[in-house]
């Protein structure tokens, strides 16, 4: 008997990304970064190449040496390098890396000596995001030192790339801004004899929305999962993850009771209190505090009250809850369920941070559909 869980349908993500796949011409990479946004690491990994994913994408080394030590023999490109990492072992493992200063070229050159082969490298272009990358100034020299490096069989330049601001907003302005910087960027590659094989800068919903943003390779991730970047938009796409768990204990209480800690919330009636085992520890947001949804007993109630470290309150009403009962916090919304989406609505914050949250929690996940066969 289990008590709480994370079910993640792994036909879900392999369907999303043959979808996405049938959507461009471009090669797809699938992000599978942060734990495969929470859905895990592997078999979303799996799932994805299952869907016609050719390449996945990782923010840290260790996730793409992960995958490796899993037997996943796919391209992958890590992308979030701090200096003094073993970067040899990237190499020697056949992960593709991504520069953005002349300094880690250098330190790339030493690796792929170390390593015995040349590094497979991405070179990275600020285009407006003002996060990773090369400014426009500065990308002359990173593009000599990655010039130099490849002269002298130490570094293979596979790609340039760069990565949207807004294209969750569809007409945003920074958009086209954007997009004609990466050209303006490609072309002054080109210049020092860098003509790379794949050129990428879609996002998910650059991918949804933006087939003349595609290129050779796009690179999706939380569309991958099921969840739309775009508001009020789901374009055939299904959430893999289901996040419940079993209802602890009820208890009735009269109306004007306080309920967990501050008693921040009051009942307003006489009513049904029912205690479900997960909370922040969990992932649950303590924004959820007292506008979190739940279904339970066939209605959807909230949580009553601030979300403690294990455990939630929820005020149920009349509705005959009994201990034991399945208590769903998010999944699909087919079954009138509430999903991520109106999680992320209640508390704030984005669909991403939702499924992030509770895939690296505690709570044990499973996985279901014929890919977890």
């Amino acid at each position: 008997m289990w008590q709480a869980e994370v079910r993640v349908d792994l036909d879900a993500i392999r369907d999303n990304v043959a979808t996405l796949r049938a959507r461009t011409s471009a090669e797809v990479l699938v992000a599978v970064k942060a734990d495969g946004y929470g859905h895990g690491l592997v078999p979303s990994a799996r799932a994805a190449l299952a869907g016609g994913a050719t390449w996945l994408g990782v923010a840290a080394l260790d996730e793409a040496l992960a995958l490796r030590r899993a037997g996943v023999e796919a391209p992958v490109l890590a992308w979030l390098l701090a200096p003094g990492l073993p970067l040899h072992e990237g190499v020697a493992a056949g992960v593709d890396l991504g520069a953005a200063t002349p300094e880690l070229v250098d330190e790339l050159v030493e690796a792929a000596r170390r390593a015995g082969c040349p590094a497979r490298v991405h070179l990275k272009i600020d285009t407006g995001l003002s996060r990773g990358g090369a400014v426009a100034d500065d990308w002359p020299i990173l593009l000599e030192a990655a010039a130099k490096a490849q002269a002298g069989g130490d570094v293979e330049v596979v790609g340039v790339w760069s990565h949207f601001a807004c294209a969750d907003d569809p007409g945003h302005e920074s958009v086209d801004r954007q997009l004609a910087a990466f050209h303006e960027a490609l072309a002054v590659a080109a210049g020092f004899g860098i003509t790379p094989r794949y050129r990428h800068i879609a996002n998910s919903a650059a991918t949804l929305t933006r087939p003349d943003a595609h290129f050779d390779l796009v690179r999706v991730g939380i569309a991958a999962y099921g969840l739309s970047p775009i508001a009020g938009e789901t374009y055939g796409l299904r959430p893999a993850m289901t996040a419940r768990a079993r209802v602890m204990l009820t208890k009735r209480v009269p109306a004007g009771q306080g309920v967990s800690y501050g008693l921040t919330y009051t009942t307003p009636r006489e009513t049904t209190l029912a205690v479900v085992p997960l909370g922040y520890g969990d992932g649950v947001p303590r924004h959820a505090s007292s506008t979190g949804p739940v279904r339970v007993g066939g209605t959807t109630a909230r949580i009553a009250g601030r979300v403690c470290m294990d455990q939630v309150v929820v005020d149920v009403g009349d509705e005959p809850v009994t201990a034991g009962d399945v208590a769903i916090l998010f999944g699909p919304g087919t079954s009138g369920e509430p999903t991520a989406d109106d999680w992320a609505a209640a508390t704030g914050t984005i669909n991403y941070e939702i499924v992030t949250r509770f895939g690296s929690s505690r709570v044990p996940r499973h996985y279901d559909g014929e890919v977890a066969r």
